[in-house]
Order: structure tokens, then sequence, then C-alpha cells
């Protein structure tokens, strides 16, 4: 069993927030394979399913990014998911809008999400990192992160969030590099048509 965590914040207020794109990541997994409906559940919000046969949980903690640590750690306990079957979804400010990258362990980032999930349970779970960009100055990145994506945005956004879905079984079956692949493809801009004069 794996289990899938979505990074973000709860709540309406929050829900659009480049923060919470683990969140609407999570969502549209749920909903491209069907899962079970989301119960509360670990201080989160839980669902079940299986992706190509393989039985998966999604979690969307509840308890606010700087502590997303405790929703998954109750959750892994209770479940006995050793920590190299979690992958975690979350914004990235070090990637460019749109793009993804996918490893296993390695710094937080300044992510405070990901120190909780680190001081939790260690850093040897593999993280999907969303490039959201970065605000160009330090300073600003709280309240970066916690705007709305702009309707420029979307233009980019949803198609990467279907990729994501789309592509995920790649990643269930642990070939990272070509679900990446399949991801970029997936969101490469259409090429310009060749004309001739």
């Amino acid at each position: 069993m794996l289990l899938l965590v979505g990074l973000g914040n709860p709540g309406s207020g929050y829900a659009k927030n480049r923060h919470n794109i683990g969140f609407m990541a999570a969502d549209e997994i749920v909903r491209r394979y069907s899962f079970g409906p989301w119960r509360s559940k670990f201080q989160g919000q839980l669902a079940e399913g299986s992706i190509n046969g393989q039985r998966c949980l999604m979690l969307k903690p509840e308890t606010y990014m700087n502590l997303s640590g405790q929703s998954v750690a109750a959750a892994a306990r209770f479940l006995k998911i050793p920590v190299i079957d979690i992958v975690v979804i979350h914004d990235e400010l070090d990637l460019a809008p749109g793009k993804l990258r996918v490893k296993r362990g390695g710094g937080a980032g300044g992510h405070n999400g990901l120190k909780s999930i680190d001081a939790h349970l260690g850093k040897e779970y593999r993280r999907v990192r969303l490039g959201i960009g970065h605000p160009g100055d330090r300073n600003l990145v709280s309240p970066y992160v916690l705007q709305d994506f702009s309707k420029a945005e979307e233009v980019w956004l949803h198609p990467l969030l279907d990729a994501v879905a789309e592509a995920f079984p790649l990643l269930i079956q642990g070939d990272d590099n070509l679900f990446m692949t399949k991801v970029n493809t997936l969101t490469a801009p259409p090429k310009a048509k060749k004309t001739t004069d």
C-alpha cells in the first residue's frame, strides 16, 4: 500500500492559493481514478482507491501546512506504511511555473510542510515537486505562496494537474523518470507549424 499526500492549507480561503497546488493535484488524482469518498481521519481528509492494481491512500492533512508531519506520521504509523512508500506532492518555489521534478530525500528547501514531515518521519519519502516559480525576493515568499493563482497562471496550472493525474500510474510503478518525461510531454506547448513562402 502506498500513502500519497497532497500538501496545502484547509478551508475555502486557501483553496486556490499557490501553496495549495498539492491539494489540487490530490483532488485530481482521486477524481481521475474514482477513489472512495473523502473522510476525516488522521487529522486530515483520507480517500482510498487503487491505481493500476496498486492500493493507494490519498491524504490531505488539515493541520495547516507547518504541522503537516503530525497528520502524515499518524497515518503512516497506524497503517504501518514505511517512509519509502510515502509520496508527497507539494509546491516548489525553485522550479519554473508548470515544471515538475521527482526526487527521494534531500532538503526541505525552506518548505515548512516538508520540514514538518522530515521532523516526524525522516527524509526518505518521494517528493513530487510542482513548480510555482519564485517572486524574486525572499521577503515576498510568504505573501506570494498564500495568494491565489492568477488567471494567467491557469493556462499552465490546469494542464499540469491533468498531466500529473494521467501519468501517475508510472510513478506508482516506480518509474519516476518516465513519469517526469510523460508529464513534460503532455504539458509541452504545441510546436508551431513551419510555413513556406
